[in-house]
């Protein structure tokens, strides 16, 4: 478990994971409705230390690209909907609009698997959704942030706009990932650099 965790939260799981599987299971079964969103919202007390993003670089430094390589059932979709979730709140809280590009080996994968898969946006994030527009590729977000989805297969669609961050989904599957990697990672620069977030 990460430290990130909120208050008494980090005990109180160690010792939900000593108990039986059985115990477990009547300990979920006991939860009322809000007792049971209040634990599944409470990401960072129960993700795992690689699904959480680094504070920072080694070196202290800010980082710039988060990579996560694992398997099946590991929790990426999950991980990455939770960060993209994450970031929206924070620029919400300080009144900011971000600009977010989801990108996935196909728009048609980007949208099944990160917005409207089973750990995608529209579950994860739907606190802060406004609005879901599929036939536009957009997702809105309360305070004016806003996400697109973009393919690996289609870097060109990614020059001109630019993306305070990108959220990108199995690189290895993109069919022209170096290129359309590149355009991505130099439009969130041109954010950064302008001082957009």
């Amino acid at each position: 478990m990460s430290g990130q965790g909120g208050g008494g939260a980090i005990p109180f799981l160690r010792a939900v994971a000593r108990l039986s599987a059985s115990e477990r299971a009547a300990l979920v079964r006991s939860l009322n409705d809000s007792e049971a969103k209040a634990v599944d919202g409470d990401w960072a007390s129960w993700a795992h230390d690689g699904q959480l993003a680094p504070p920072s670089c080694a070196d202290g430094s800010e980082w710039r690209t988060w990579v996560m390589i694992a398997g099946r059932g590991f929790g990426k979709t999950r991980a990455g909907a939770e960060w993209i979730a994450a970031r929206v709140r924070a620029a919400l809280t300080a009144g900011e609009r971000l600009s977010i590009a989801l990108v996935g080996a196909t728009i048609d994968d980007a949208r099944r698997v990160m917005v409207e898969g089973r750990s995608g946006l529209l579950s994860v994030a739907a606190g802060v959704i406004e609005a879901w527009h599929p036939s536009r590729r957009l997702l809105r977000f309360g305070g004016g942030s806003e996400a697109v989805l973009f393919s690996g297969a289609s870097p060109d669609a990614l020059r001109g706009p630019e993306h305070h961050l990108a959220w990108c989904d199995e690189l290895a599957k993109w069919s022209r990932g170096a290129e359309t990697g590149a355009i991505c990672s130099w439009g969130c620069g041109a954010a950064l650099a302008q001082g957009r977030w």
